[in-house]
């Protein structure tokens, strides 16, 4: 499969759902011109990333989120998908109605290519704060704004590859990527906002594009899987924004990666068949792994 990743540059507090979707569907069409069959948006693409304001207007705050998808707002980017023929995953935040409560979720689809969501995910590993915190320029809210997904780490078959995903947080923990790997996972998409300044560990900003890269790379070779993962990049509302969007094979190279903080799209051929490559011979779950041991892991 020919994938692509499409990362974004910077989305205004400001600017419109159609106008975002204008851009993506923009970046797919030049993702189809490439022969991509298969698109990966950025974690909450349609909207800037609004957790980094305590937003205390509940009307506000819900404009953030999505209570259907598709919406009329983003059934374009469906169409696109039916009509070119390209399969694509992408993030959003989630309104679900239960019980006569709101929950809100980080959420990422992937959508195949007749326009039919074929898998969903809600994000597990929700990092940040619930409470603002005065010392910080932005804030980091997404613990007051997003509750912790209730799907597990779902695999599903996009065209015929066992596929997962996976969003910003999530990268940064092998519990997550080996819960695909064991499923036999062949794809992992990755959607990310990653901030270049974190002000509780601030000596640690210069390491914040080689953590991103060792963990798609570590949980891509360990797990014998493609990784594809797309950012929003750039200066986004003052807030400087990662970019590195990349393709990684399942040995753990970087096939493709970004160059600039904007809209960009990058593209790879990638072989199904090098999973076994690793599956097959180090990380052969079957014949090496010793889940009997590994008990702590789960008891702690």
């Amino acid at each position: 499969m020919i994938i692509a990743v499409a990362q974004m540059g910077p989305v205004a507090r400001s600017e419109t759902r159609s106008s975002v979707v204008e851009r993506l569907r923009a970046m797919m069409a030049t993702a189809h011109g490439r022969g991509a069959e298969l698109v990966v948006f950025p974690e909450l693409a349609l909207t800037t990333f609004f957790p980094r304001w305590l937003i205390e207007d509940r009307d506000e705050l819900l404009s953030y989120y999505e209570r259907n998808m598709p919406n009329n707002d983003v059934q374009p980017l469906f169409d696109d998908a039916r009509r070119l023929g390209v399969a694509f995953s992408i993030g959003y935040a989630e309104l679900v109605a239960c019980d006569g409560q709101e929950v809100l979720y980080n959420t990422y689809i992937t959508v195949d290519r007749r326009g039919i969501i074929v898998g969903k995910y809600r994000k597990i590993h929700v990092p940040g704060h619930s409470e603002f915190e005065f010392e910080r320029e932005f804030q980091h809210l997404e613990k007051r704004y997003f509750a912790v997904g209730d799907l597990g780490f779902p695999v599903f078959e996009l065209h015929g590859i066992r596929t997962g995903m996976l969003i910003c947080n999530d990268r940064r923990w092998p519990e997550a990527w080996r819960s695909l790997g064991v499923q036999n996972a062949n794809l992992v998409c990755v959607g990310y906002n990653t901030t270049m300044h974190n002000p509780e560990i601030a000596q640690h900003d210069h390491l914040v594009p080689f953590h991103h890269l060792l963990s798609m790379q570590a949980g891509a070779y360990q797990n014998g899987v493609w990784a594809a993962a797309a950012g929003k990049a750039g200066i986004e509302e003052g807030a400087k924004l990662l970019n590195l969007s990349c393709i990684v094979a399942p040995t753990g190279e970087v096939v493709a990666v970004t160059s600039t903080f904007g809209d960009e799209v990058i593209t790879a051929d990638c072989d199904m068949a090098r999973c076994a490559e690793i599956r097959g011979n180090i990380f052969d779950f079957a014949k090496h792994r010793r889940p009997e041991k590994y008990g702590l892991i789960t008891q702690s």
